[in-house]
């Protein structure tokens, strides 16, 4: 049974990113911490960020369910699979440390090897598929651009967690 649902490549890809999708969701507290933070001006209205999460997932999907046959055929399903495991984590923690947490210095820190995972699993579908690949790209540039608005936020609303507490 279990054996056949992993032969399924589009149906473990769409689990995988509606399980990473939700739990990171569940993270985001847009909260009165969250809107009382200073943004640079640039910032994308907030209706973009579901929008582009949810096409960031569509294509992943299609990635992996492109690419899966040529990624087993080359002997890479198991790198797959942990790349794209951790990359799920990495992902969920970043959502967890910036607004869970409320530390987007930490979420900052945290963004690099988020965005390394995505650029080696773009690496890797190259590797067997460019057009996989190129359906990652998105995903890329989305995780660079939130990295630059991580940067910015913590410019503009520094210093965090127990040093901006007031004395006691």
């Amino acid at each position: 049974m279990i054996g056949t649902f992993l032969q399924r490549p589009v149906v473990v890809a769409t689990v995988g990113a509606t399980v990473v999708m939700g739990l990171g969701g569940a993270l985001t507290k847009l909260g009165p911490w969250y809107e009382q933070l200073r943004k640079p001006s640039w910032q994308p209205p907030g209706w973009v960020f579901p929008t582009v999460w949810t096409s960031i997932a569509a294509l992943t999907v299609w990635s992996v369910s492109h690419g899966w046959p040529l990624l087993s055929a080359a002997g890479l399903s198991g790198t797959a699979i942990a790349l794209f495991a951790v990359n799920g984590v990495l992902n969920v923690a970043w959502s967890g440390l910036f607004f869970s947490l409320q530390r987007p210095d930490w979420s900052l820190i945290e963004v690099v090897p988020l965005w390394a995972s995505v650029l080696s699993l773009v690496v890797l579908m190259a590797s067997v598929s460019p057009f996989s690949a190129l359906l990652l790209l998105p995903y890329l540039l989305w995780v660079g651009i939130a990295a630059v608005l991580n940067r910015a936020i913590v410019r503009l609303n520094q210093p965090f967690g127990a040093e901006a507490r007031p004395a006691v």
